[in-house]
């Protein structure tokens, strides 16, 4: 009769979708995008795409050698850091940089605080932000070939007409993944059908983010101005592959919703009245400063208990 109970720790419901299936998953689906970038920044973006992902896989590997950790460089994380990383970073950035970002992202913002799922902030956006203030100026220099000009973001800012379609496709200058909406879009759905990600996070996003330009645009109703306002920067690139990252966004139902307002608001605000046309990559991060907050008060209530107030009623 003992033969029939099994008794084991939880969880009881496994699936077969593990860490570096998953990260396997999202590399899958940056590919488009990744293509995309080489093909229209040429050999600097491969160049600076190969160093980023070997800088953060060689750091993962050197610090778990340093502190006697078991490597977990086979879980794709690393991976996925050095490619989303690249993918936020002007082709004209020097390889040593895009390097000591690799490590930055890696042994600061993901080891340094327990390795993957620890940390409190996406590392290839924590990365991105430390390069922006250590090297501003190479990390605003986007002139290359034929995008020798401001990025379309700059160029709405300082009133000057942009092209919504070159946006849309890719004909525009800006950062090795940001450019092509399409290039990302493929590769947000296929990670939509694979159940990687759901559309609460990016479709709040992108709502709140529409409706705080009707208000506070100054542009009204302008379909192009709007189009372009999405497809510019990292908007997609963020709110499909960096605000729905696991560890650092609410994985409750309500706190996903609320998290895609906060990242709307707050890429609004930086858009329109910060010093810099982007936002995006601050906005994800401050809003990661707030998961915990929006998990404690969106945390549904345990069947059987009722408020305090109520229970003597």
């Amino acid at each position: 009769m003992s033969d029939l109970f099994h008794v084991s720790s939880s969880p009881h419901v496994r699936s077969k979708d593990t860490s570096s299936r998953i990260m396997q998953y999202v590399v899958l689906a940056l590919l488009p995008t990744t293509f995309f970038g080489i093909y229209n920044f040429g050999y600097r973006a491969l160049i600076l795409i190969l160093v980023t992902i070997a800088s953060c896989v060689a750091s993962e590997w050197v610090f778990e050698k340093i502190v006697h950790k078991k490597s977990t460089i086979n879980d794709f994380s690393a991976v996925v850091t050095g490619l989303l990383l690249a993918l936020n970073l002007p082709a004209t950035l020097p390889w040593w940089e895009a390097a000591l970002g690799g490590v930055f992202a890696i042994v600061i913002v993901k080891m340094m605080f327990g390795g993957l799922g620890q940390n409190f902030m996406n590392p290839a956006l924590g990365a991105r932000c430390f390069l922006l203030i250590a090297f501003a100026a190479d990390m605003t220099k986007f002139a290359i070939d034929d995008y020798t000009g401001a990025t379309p973001l700059a160029a709405m800012r300082n009133g000057e007409a942009v092209n919504a379609m070159d946006m849309l496709i890719g004909r525009t200058a800006g950062t090795i993944g940001e450019t092509s909406a399409i290039a990302i879009l493929i590769g947000a759905i296929l990670l939509i059908l694979l159940g990687v990600i759901d559309l609460r996070i990016p479709g709040t996003y992108i709502v709140t983010f529409v409706v705080f330009l009707l208000i506070f645009g100054g542009h009204g109703f302008d379909a192009n101005y709007i189009t372009a306002q999405l497809c510019g920067g990292g908007l997609m690139l963020g709110a499909f592959f960096m605000a729905t990252d696991y560890v650092t966004s609410p994985i409750t139902p309500n706190g996903k919703i609320l998290f895609g307002v906060c990242l709307g608001v707050l890429t609004g605000l930086f858009r329109m009245y910060g010093a810099n046309a982007e936002g995006v990559s601050f906005a994800i991060i401050l809003s990661n400063l707030f998961v915990p907050m929006i998990e404690k008060i969106t945390v549904p209530r345990a069947f059987g208990l009722v408020k305090e107030g109520k229970k003597h009623e």
